[in-house]
């Protein structure tokens, strides 16, 4: 079964978007094909929105779904003549509120997406600054100044982790790499036990970690299975040896393994 669905707005669509595609994941059986309008900020783009709306209405035999975030009034009017089943985010949340808190809402067009507090988009900045810098066991002598070090073998999920913690929460992120001359020894490198509360690992399923590898490498001994399999284990037996909390990366998104790693290490996120 297939529902196309509309996620508008006249500013970014972001809201729209997110709320709307966390609505849509529950419905597993359904597929959707996925529209983003954003910046629909005029009654002519509006218009011609709606037209869109009802012609794939008619194509696809189903009338669409629509997520908006509209903030002008004149246009979540029109959009709600649209052939199509309306889910207006703004009005179904911020009514209620408004009631609630006794106040009216500013609706304001871009509100949660824009630069209104500069010293979080500093602590936004800033923490992807450090995890670049950080990435991949480049500057160990910053490791003091991280709020959290993710320690796994190569293609687990460490740069992209970091850099979304970074991103949506300010955190400051490093990550080392265990290489083979690493795992020559019985434990961890020293650099590592020198921060063992700040240390966090990251483990995956070698077919996995297999298959990842031999898209960067293929054929080669670094993708090979054996040694996919050599290296998780005895990064894992670190791991244990150290008493650190980790996470299997392998049925987990970025965004699931973050937050998971943020509730394990109780981080406080320095944006929201």
């Amino acid at each position: 079964m297939k529902r196309t669905a509309f996620f508008i707005s006249d500013g970014t669509g972001i809201t729209a978007e997110v709320l709307g595609n966390s609505l849509l994941s529950q419905f597993e059986s359904v597929k959707f094909e996925e529209i983003t309008l954003p910046y629909i900020d005029t009654p002519e783009k509006v218009e011609a929105v709606i037209q869109r709306i009802n012609e794939t209405g008619k194509q696809d035999g189903h009338r669409p779904i629509v997520f908006d975030t509209f903030v002008n009034a004149e246009y979540r009017a029109m959009i709600a003549d649209a052939e199509s089943y309306n889910i207006d985010i703004f009005s179904t949340f911020l009514k209620p509120l408004e009631s609630e808190l006794d106040t009216a809402s500013t609706y304001t067009v871009g509100k949660s997406h824009a630069i209104n507090q500069i010293d979080r988009y500093k602590a936004r900045i800033d923490s992807v600054n450090f995890a670049l810098d950080n990435d991949d066991g480049a500057r160990t002598q910053q490791y003091k100044e991280a709020d959290i070090i993710l320690v796994g073998v190569s293609r687990c999920g460490k740069t992209p982790t970091c850099l979304y913690m970074a991103l949506q929460y300010g955190i400051r992120a490093a990550n080392y790499p265990l290489t083979e001359e690493d795992m020559g020894g019985e434990d961890l490198p020293d650099i590592l036990k020198q921060h063992r509360e700040k240390l966090y690992g990251l483990t995956i399923d070698p077919f996995q970690l297999a298959a990842i590898r031999n898209e960067r490498r293929p054929n080669s001994r670094y993708s090979s299975l054996d040694q996919c399999d050599l290296e998780t284990r005895t990064a894992e037996r670190y791991f244990r040896q150290n008493n650190m909390q980790s996470i299997n990366t392998t049925n987990f998104s970025i965004e699931e393994i973050s937050t998971r790693i943020m509730a394990d290490a109780n981080l406080n996120r320095r944006i929201v």
